[in-house]
């Protein structure tokens, strides 16, 4: 949600920092990394109960994160690179961040780190749902707890030392924003294909990408296939009748797909 109405405006208003890294040579994959290690850093912290400390550690884990975006577009490296390691860099950061949060709470319960597990695998599942839909050609953004919502709360229950409570929120609003994108891209799926191309022409192009992806893997299997199939055929024509009879015999049925 968050991420949705105020990262635009807040990369804007952080594109002469963006302008300015670029020209003394900091990189978007730099900040990735640095913002990685202040995650790092802040869940150490968290861990061992300095939490306002860990509430710093946490502000200077997402400046990068904002930052890396501006950086790559004015530099020119934009890329698939790029966003990969960015995204993978987060799935990192959230574990790490909250496998902090668990360690802390272990202290006070046994019960309590399942909390900040649970709170960390729906993170998971609400990045690979976007994922996994985006791959498809759908549509999976939005929803009321997206990373954003994530580190802001989590933010707030450390500066407070309010972690059950937010940890709690975190697991209900992220079950249903799992729920909330999954329905989203079940609705997608299940229009008409005509339909999915007049709202979004590039949910078309997703679509045919992956059919021919998957076509490209059966060409590629068809590539090995198909010399083997020949060489059998012509051992088994240099073979005595009788002999190719017993051997198909022994042998049963072909396995071998039918060629479409």
């Amino acid at each position: 949600m968050l991420d949705v109405r105020w990262r635009a405006k807040v990369e804007r208003a952080l594109e002469p920092v963006g302008r300015a890294f670029v020209r003394i040579g900091i990189t978007a994959d730099w900040l990735t990394v640095v913002g990685l290690a202040f995650s790092v850093l802040a869940a150490v912290l968290i861990a061992n109960g300095y939490l306002v400390l860990g509430v710093l550690g946490l502000v200077a884990t997402g400046i990068p994160d904002i930052l890396d975006g501006t950086v790559a577009r004015h530099s020119g490296r934009a890329g698939p690179r790029g966003a990969f390691f960015d995204s993978v860099a987060d799935r990192v950061s959230d574990a790490v961040l909250l496998g902090g949060v668990a360690w802390y709470l272990s202290d006070r319960s046994a019960q309590l780190p399942v909390l900040a597990l649970a709170a960390a695998a729906l993170s998971m599942l609400i990045s690979y749902e976007r994922a996994k839909a985006e791959s498809l050609g759908y549509s999976a953004r939005g929803g009321l707890m997206e990373r954003a919502e994530r580190l802001v709360l989590l933010g707030v229950g450390l500066a407070f030392d309010v972690l059950v409570p937010v940890l709690w929120i975190m697991v209900v609003l992220g079950g249903f924003t799992a729920i909330q994108r999954f329905v989203m891209v079940w609705r997608q799926a299940s229009e008409p294909q005509d339909t999915r191309d007049a709202r979004d022409p590039r949910a078309h192009r997703g679509i045919v990408g992956a059919r021919h992806r998957r076509r490209g893997a059966d060409d590629e299997l068809d590539l090995v296939e198909a010399p083997a199939h020949r060489f059998a055929q012509w051992w088994e024509s240099r073979r005595p009748a009788g002999d190719r009879w017993r051997w198909r015999q022994q042998a049963g049925p072909s396995r071998r797909r039918p060629r479409p």
